[in-house]
């Protein structure tokens, strides 16, 4: 009996489903009435009117603007410009080079972004090396070298004017100091955000100019420098540290320093309240000897002290060296 009235209800489902979507059913296929389907001739439209074959989504308008020396825009920012010494253009004579607190990989990629938007044309640039070379004009040529600096994690930056005939140094100070104050700008103050660093510039960073070392018990800072820049940079730094020399010696390249306690003159010390100063460990009957000398185009910092206390002059040459920049 059951089986009977499933026979039943398969058949009558089965004749609903084929009177509701077959071919003769209410809501018969569709699917394949495209078969069927006809083409029909072109519309006609009157003459006035005309047929779009191409419709353009992104129209452009050509705006000409001539100019002849436009400025080489700011790069992203990568140092900030108020009352900040990460990039300074600095002097020694007629030497100048550009100082900037970042490592040489850091600064390739801007100091190339430059040349690439200035209005003159790059020659060639050599990321390995460090140099990049720029058509200055008929007879001369502009030759970029990128440094790391005597600090750790800095850069130098020279620019020189090459003759293009005999390659030799064209003296041209005014152009020099123009260009680089430009760079200084461009470094300083940009006008968004980098922190970005040229893998092909790698090695740029690891060729320092400062090396230490130990010799017979003492240490020696070994400069990649000549004997005027070595000199002025240890002064430099001594200043920088409160370190008075009571004489130099510059024919010999010596700096004599003795320990003087220093009394606080300020004006709050009247009021009864005292400034922050650093206080040294040297011994009050201390005097010192920092020699530089020169020899194979490199020059060596060496501090000695007059009482043998090596402790102490290893202080000081760790106090000068701490400030070289």
């Amino acid at each position: 009996m059951i089986r009977l009235i499933l026979i039943f209800m398969f058949v009558i489902l089965n004749s609903s489903c084929s009177s509701m979507s077959g071919p003769d059913g209410y809501f018969p296929s569709t699917r394949y009435d495209f078969l069927y389907e006809e083409i029909e001739k072109d519309i006609l439209l009157p003459k006035e009117l005309s047929v779009i074959n191409e419709e353009n989504h992104y129209p452009v308008d050509l705006v000409i603007n001539n100019i002849e020396k436009p400025d080489t825009p700011k790069p992203r920012q990568i140092f900030s410009s108020s009352q900040n010494s990460s990039v300074q253009l600095r002097r020694l004579g007629e030497l100048m080079w550009i100082y900037v607190e970042t490592l040489p990989s850091s600064s390739w990629p801007i100091s190339k972004s430059y040349w690439d938007n200035s209005q003159y044309d790059v020659i060639d640039a050599d990321p390995d090396i460090g140099e990049i070379n720029i058509n200055y004009d008929e007879f001369s040529f502009l030759n970029m070298r990128i440094e790391h600096g005597i600090k750790e994690a800095s850069t130098e930056i020279f620019l020189n004017q090459v003759n293009k005939t005999n390659n030799e140094l064209v003296s041209n100070p005014n152009l020099i100091q123009t260009e680089l104050s430009n760079i200084v700008n461009y470094f300083a103050e940009p006008s968004s955000i980098f922190s970005g660093t040229s893998l092909a510039a790698q090695n740029l960073n690891e060729r320092k100019k400062t090396k230490i070392y130990v010799e017979n018990g003492q240490t020696v800072i070994e400069l990649d420098l000549n004997f005027a820049r070595a000199w002025s940079s240890v002064s430099k730094a001594m200043t920088a540290a409160n370190i008075i020399s009571n004489d130099r010696d510059r024919s010999n390249g010596i700096f004599y320093v003795s320990y003087e306690q220093q009394q606080d003159k300020s004006f709050f010390s009247f009021m009864g309240f005292k400034t922050n100063q650093k206080k040294s460990s040297f011994s009050e009957d201390a005097d010192f000897e920092v020699k530089i000398t020169e020899k194979d185009n490199k020059t060596y910092v060496r501090a000695y002290s007059k009482n043998g206390k090596i402790e102490e002059s290893e202080e000081l040459l760790s106090k000068i060296n701490e400030l070289l920049s």
